[in-house]
Order: structure tokens, then sequence, then C-alpha cells
């Protein structure tokens, strides 16, 4: 019998350390991005259910069926599980994840245009717990602003969630990003990619190889120097991020999550 949706969500809220500090810094960059992406989703929903007012920690499975039930058992358990948790609304975001997949087993006609809306929150709890809201969403390693429903929506979606991905974007430092063009390798569809990274004063350049991971590269002194005919440009994290998913997907198959 394939285990339900709601079972599987709990089982995940349980394994995660909500005290992980150093998972937290490590996964810095990461967490960012999927707190990212989850706001833009949930302001999604939130402007097709006219839930404005809810967002963004807010129960969506409410606004699509307010009759909805979490099986009883599975609701005691995510208690228990969350004992002690803080602040408030980040316990509401896991009951919340936890009705939409129980959501997700009792109906097949959700809409097709809308993403799932939790799915990059519960992965930013598995990479180093929870967060604080104050003036700034504290990810306990990096602040972010939580804007408005509007800002949100309108950001570019984050799309590339597997583990692997969201590893190779966290580093220590201050991180710049290049696409390497030509003819025939435009900025969507580059020859390579690589950065520069920048930690207490010491520069790091790397490439993404197809050993998938970031390697040693001389590219960008070489190219100050004049001694490079491959040309760049300065690119996103979510650029950089989606090339590292294609090469992935091209040298492993496809990535493990589906957004």
């Amino acid at each position: 019998m394939t285990e339900s949706f709601a079972r599987r969500v709990l089982e995940r809220l349980r394994a995660i350390d909500w005290a992980d500090d150093f998972a937290a810094s490590d996964h810095a960059n990461s967490r960012a991005l999927l707190m990212r992406e989850y706001l833009r989703r949930a302001a999604l929903w939130a402007r097709a259910y006219g839930a404005e007012q809810s967002w963004p920690f807010f129960d969506i499975a409410e606004h699509v069926d307010a009759e909805l039930e979490t099986p009883p058992d599975v609701a005691a358990e995510v208690e228990e599980a969350l004992a002690g948790l803080a602040p408030t609304s980040l316990k509401r975001t896991c009951r919340a994840a936890l009705r939409w997949a129980t959501l997700r087993d009792s109906r097949d006609d959700l809409p097709a245009d809308l993403p799932d809306p939790y799915e990059p929150l519960l992965l930013m709890y598995e990479r180093g717990g929870g967060y604080f809201l104050e003036e700034y969403l504290d990810l306990n390693g990096v602040m972010i602003r939580l804007g408005n429903v509007e800002s949100n929506a309108s950001v570019t979606p984050f799309l590339t969630l597997a583990p692997a991905t969201l590893d190779a974007l966290d580093a220590e430092g201050e991180i710049t990003y290049y696409a390497k063009v030509s003819e025939g390798y435009p900025r969507n569809n580059p020859r390579g990619i690589v950065r520069r990274r920048i930690d207490e004063g010491q520069t790091y350049d790397e490439a993404f190889t197809r050993h998938l991971r970031w390697e040693p590269t001389e590219y960008l002194k070489l190219y100050d120097l004049g001694h490079n005919e491959v040309d760049h440009v300065k690119i996103t994290e979510i650029e950089a991020a989606t090339f590292i998913e294609s090469v992935t997907t091209k040298i492993l198959g496809s990535p493990s999550v589906t957004p």
C-alpha cells in the first residue's frame, strides 16, 4: 500500500533537527532561496483564493477546502513533534503543510497552474531548521526582507529544488556567478559557469565541472589579462542553479525533487 502524502510529511517534520545552527549556517544561501520561493508560491495561492490578508504563513488548504480534516492520529503526532517550537507562525506552517498533504490525499482536482506551496519551505526546514520573524525574516544565517503579496508574486521562480543543486549553491563568502557565453552559447545555455567567492579577504575562482562540483579555475584571471577569447556575463543565483541542475540531469538523470 502506498504511503499517504500526509504520513510522508509527518515523517519529514519529525526528522528535522530544529536546533541545528551549523546546518543553517552551512546552507544559508539555499535556505534563503527556498524561503523566497515559498513566499512567491504562497503569494500566488493567496491571490488565487482572495487570502492576501492571511499571507505569508497561512493554511492554504483551509481556503481550498474549508471542510478538510486532518486524520486525528496524524494531527496528534504532529503536535507532539512541534512541541516547544517557536515562533507560532512556524508551527502554523508545519500544520499547514500537513493539511496540504491531507488535501492531496483526498483530492485530485487541485489547480494545475499553481505550484506545490509548501515543498520549498519543508526543504528549507530540513536544511537547518526554522526562522524568526521581526523586521526581517531571520533564517539563522541570513536575513531577507518579507515584502508583500504583489512583490513576492512577481519575483523570478526558483524551481531547481534537487538536493544536489541546493548543495552546490551553498558556500562561504560573497559570491558572484558568471556564464561563459559565445556564438551558439547564449546566457540561457552557456558553455559553462564560474563563480568568484570572496571570503575573509581571500578570492577563490571556481568552475562547476562535469564532475558535478566546483573546482579551481584560472579563467577569470586569464580573461582579465586578455588571454581568454570566451566572454562571460554576470548571472543570478537562480540562473546558476538552472545550469547546475541541467548538467546534473544530463549526467545522472532526472533530479529527485519535482517542484
